[in-house]
């Protein structure tokens, strides 16, 4: 049997975890990543280029990084009749809000046609339909503390057509954790019908620990419990390998300069004509990518923490350290 499913197996059977366990395995825990990683090594003054997420999209452009191409953004009520010229052109597209999180707010658009904007899952909507979904934007339904927020219209990504099966309806993408530069631990988030088509792990979506090695499958999960299958599709998620994993790796890497963030989440999808793309950045990525991993971040903090020379070192000598002491192969 393979290694993978019998490393599953065992994981059915051990869902509870005494928490001096836990701390023996380097599992890092939220007070600590506030304290030790997050308030050290990420300048409050920064956080605005993170939170809002068309700072993001401005300092991305600037450095040439590979992203969904900005079709428009509505910052004013009175703009919301602007929609349709801002749309009119574009086959696919996604609207979300500035300081969203988890999701929440983001309409995706798979293409239009006399009907109207068609959505992944069969809906289809009226333009009526958008513009009232901007001006809830507009007004704070989505944003971190309900204040008024502005909606960001990008183009839509063509989601790389290897991923089928391991996905329902939505888009996978790649959660890559970034510390002083380097790649120290990856997921891929898989949408399901919990999740209704979302890449969100609270929700119900399926988290795919993978090797920073290589980029392959070494355990999943959803609702933090041990699954071997797509729940909606039957597809056994430990056959799941990332293409392109040096370049995504790369683009997470240069994330570190790019936004001067020492510990941060960089997000990626995988365009299957444009390859690897950053989708977003997060100042206080959430701790459950150890639980798709079935592994402490600690321990692989620390190492990094413990060289001397890491400032020295360029992208391609962080990304070959990371491969060399953190792949599961190692």
């Amino acid at each position: 049997m393979n290694l993978n499913v019998l490393n599953w197996l065992k994981d059915v059977k051990s869902r509870y975890v005494h928490p001096n366990k836990l701390a023996k395995i380097g599992v890092l825990g939220m007070n600590e990543r506030n304290i030790a990683y997050i308030s050290r090594y990420n300048p409050r003054r920064l956080y605005p280029l993170v939170d809002d997420k068309l700072q993001t999209k401005e300092i991305v452009l600037e450095a040439g990084v590979n992203a969904p191409d900005l079709i428009g953004t509505i910052t004013e009520q009175h703009q919301v009749d602007d929609l349709l010229d801002i749309i009119k052109n574009t086959a696919g597209f996604c609207i979300k809000p500035a300081h969203g999180s988890g999701g929440k707010g983001i309409l995706v658009v798979t293409g239009s046609d006399d009907f109207g904007y068609h959505k992944a899952n069969g809906q289809i909507l009226k333009l009526a339909d958008l513009e009232r979904h901007v001006s809830n934007i507009l007004a704070g339904l989505f944003s971190l503390g309900g204040r008024t927020d502005v909606a960001i219209i990008e183009a839509l990504i063509q989601f790389d057509d290897c991923f089928n099966g391991y996905t329902f309806e939505g888009v996978p993408d790649t959660r890559v954790i970034v510390f002083k530069g380097f790649p120290v631990m990856a997921m891929m988030r898989l949408s399901t019908a919990d999740s209704n088509g979302k890449a969100n792990l609270h929700q119900g979506a399926v988290g795919v620990g993978l090797d920073i090695g290589n980029g392959s499958a070494v355990r999943a999960v959803q609702f933090d419990r041990p699954v071997l299958l797509h729940p909606d599709t039957g597809r056994n998620l430990l056959d799941l390998q990332v293409p392109h994993w040096d370049q995504l790796l790369h683009l997470s890497a240069s994330c570190y300069e790019m936004s001067g963030l020492g510990y941060l989440g960089t997000d990626i999808v995988l365009d299957r004509t444009k390859g690897p793309m950053l989708l977003e950045l997060n100042a206080r990525p959430g701790l459950s990518i150890q639980v798709a991993n079935g592994e402490g971040l600690l321990p692989r903090l620390k190492k990094v923490e413990a060289l001397t020379n890491a400032k020295k070192m360029s992208i391609e000598q962080r990304i070959a350290f990371s491969k060399e002491h953190f792949s599961r192969r190692s």
